[in-house]
């Protein structure tokens, strides 16, 4: 008999999903992916200064601190035809890179690793059971069966005191949880170390723009003076600490997140063949060797994979990018069934739903905020996925090695790529290769400096009197989780249009005029179990491996200065 379930809200995100599911005998036979909160941010843009966008659109997301304004400018540098410093590349890379080496391990273990881990179950560990457990996997410094007892005892006081505090509210005690008590144990105690090595990491951002979140950056370079001798600028001693922040990431990444990778999904092979969801994967391609019109030569190589055909990548153009809203709470001009690229795309809400509360949403013909992308007509998949499988498959040497070796660990062909599992092990692939390669950007902007070049700025023109009457760009980047474009019009010196197409919106988009459901939706019904509906962990693991970032789908920002909601503290 079929069943409806709802998960409102999906928890560990940024921003608010809702899930609706149908079921059938424990397996989901029908998926809703709900954005129930309105993103305006796009409209507030017009008017603007377009050397100010970045720091507007910047705001869409707290999480994703780094990825619009780099999006954002590129694509003014687009339209203007500004071509950055050397300098001013490599230092965005380092910059982005870092936020994507953060963002994964953050993901790994404060956002996704609860759905695998039973944090409980860690109270019955033997702890020099985890200690062999944790030396047979690194040399990480705390592999003492005296640390884990230490973290143990800190967890049986949370325990004790009926408030679990960051661990509130799990599904301890599930069915669908393998893990013996003593890795649950070294879980729990890498998911606490993590929360201190991501805040020491992150300082590179303050380092380069000033602050984080939010650091700061500027269309035709970086805001980042370098001179060796002055302590008010990027001298010896800040790329010293540099250098060391990045040695820091590198071994937390190689000694506790990746051996940890391995060692959980190794117990959980069987979603080697769950949630896999959209064949179609797009990467937009990320980290210039020198020129972002450079796309050939791309740390991560862009293009299309198409029906999980790993022999071809197509190219990928944007140009072919569509937005439509044949289930979503918004109105196109021509008829709410056409697509249109976002250089002619409109924002125009137009809510049909039931008044909140609602008991369900699916049913209904439109039912949520968030827009459908779609490539040539295809619903596409994007993020480490993505990325991974593009460059493996157009021959990146880095990429096919440690895909390779995590295939063998885990005993698994590549069909294993295409799921839950694969999904959460091209996250972490993805952040070993970008730890590595943030040390040859950090050597090579060393080098520059040292021959000379402190250029990181390129302001020939940065005045509007020097730009075209119109013009149009677009930004693209290869966010933590996915593609995303950023395409602006400006005119007179204003931002005429602005729209955004970010990886949420991609994974998360719901029915087209076509009926194809979005990669959220086709996951859920891709051999999808239910091992306990009243407490839907598996619904929580596929989600999760996607990584949602809502805000930036459906920012909640009310361009006319109305209160969106108050919260009142008592």
């Amino acid at each position: 008999m079929a069943t409806k379930l709802v998960v409102d809200p999906i928890t560990r995100i940024e921003g608010h999903l809702r899930i609706e599911v149908q079921t059938d005998r424990g397996r989901i036979d029908g998926a809703w992916a709900s954005a129930t909160q309105f993103r305006g941010i796009e409209t507030i843009m017009k008017g603007r200064d377009p050397r100010d966008a970045w720091a507007f659109v910047q705001r869409i997301c707290g999480v994703c601190t780094v990825v619009h304004a780099v999006a954002s400018c590129r694509a003014v540098e687009d339209a203007l035809g500004i071509t950055i410093p050397a300098n001013a590349n490599l230092i965005r890379n380092l910059v982005h890179g870092m936020q994507f080496v953060q963002d994964h391990v953050i993901h790994f273990y404060h956002l996704h690793a609860l759905d695998w881990v039973d944090v409980v179950s860690a109270l019955k560990a033997d702890p020099a059971g985890t200690a062999r457990i944790a030396a047979s996997l690194s040399p990480w410094p705390n592999n003492s069966p005296t640390y884990f007892k230490s973290v143990q005892d800190r967890l049986a006081k949370f325990v004790k005191s009926g408030q679990l505090g960051i661990f509130t509210n799990g599904y301890w005690g599930h069915p669908a949880y393998k893990l013996p008590p003593d890795v649950n144990l070294l879980a729990v105690a890498h998911y606490l170390e993590a929360l201190d090595w991501q805040r020491d990491v992150i300082r590179l951002h303050t380092i380069f723009g000033g602050k984080n979140p939010h650091p700061n950056f500027l269309v035709g370079g970086m805001a980042s003076a370098i001179n060796l001798d002055d302590t008010a600028t990027i001298n010896a001693e800040r790329l010293v600490d540099v250098q060391a922040m990045i040695k820091r990431a590198q071994a937390f990444v190689e000694q506790v997140y990746y051996p940890d990778l391995i060692a959980i999904a190794g117990f959980y092979k069987d979603w080697a063949s769950i949630g896999g969801g959209v064949p179609n994967f797009l990467a937009c391609g990320e980290f210039p060797e020198r020129d972002i019109k450079d796309v050939d030569k791309l740390y991560f190589p862009r293009g299309i994979i198409l029906d999980r055909d790993l022999s071809r990548v197509h190219p990928y153009d944007q140009k072919l990018v569509k937005e439509y809203i044949t289930s979503s709470w918004y109105e196109y001009p021509g008829g709410d069934d056409q697509g249109l690229h976002p250089f002619e795309g409109e924002t125009n809400p137009k809510y049909t739903g039931p008044k909140p509360p609602y008991d369900y949403l699916q049913g209904e013909k439109k039912y949520t905020w968030m827009k459908a992308p779609r490539y040539e007509g295809r619903a596409m998949q994007v993020g480490p996925l993505a990325r991974m499988l593009v460059a493996y498959a157009s021959g990146h040497k880095e990429a096919q090695s440690l895909v390779s070796e995590v295939l063998t660990k885990l005993d698994v062909g590549p069909a294993a790529l295409f799921s839950t599992l694969g999904r959460t092990a091209a996250r972490g692939i993805e952040t070993v290769m970008i730890a590595r390669a943030m040390n040859t950007w950090f050597g090579q902007l060393v080098d520059r400096i040292k021959s000379g070049d402190t250029r990181t700025f390129d302001d020939s023109k940065w005045e509007p009197a020097k730009w075209p009457a119109t013009s149009e760009g677009y930004g693209f980047l290869d966010a933590p989780r996915g593609a995303l474009g950023h395409w602006v019009q400006i005119a007179d010196g204003k931002v005429s249009r602005y729209q955004c197409v970010v990886p949420s919106t991609w994974n998360c988009s719901p029915r087209d005029a076509q009926g194809q459901m979005g990669p959220y939706e086709a996951s859920l019904v891709d051999n999808h179990p239910l091992a306990d509906p009243e407490r839907p962990l598996e619904i929580l693991r596929t989600i999760h491996s996607f990584d949602p970032c809502l805000a930036c789908g459906v920012h909640v920002l009310d361009g006319t200065g109305k209160t969106v909601a108050e919260v009142k503290v008592q």
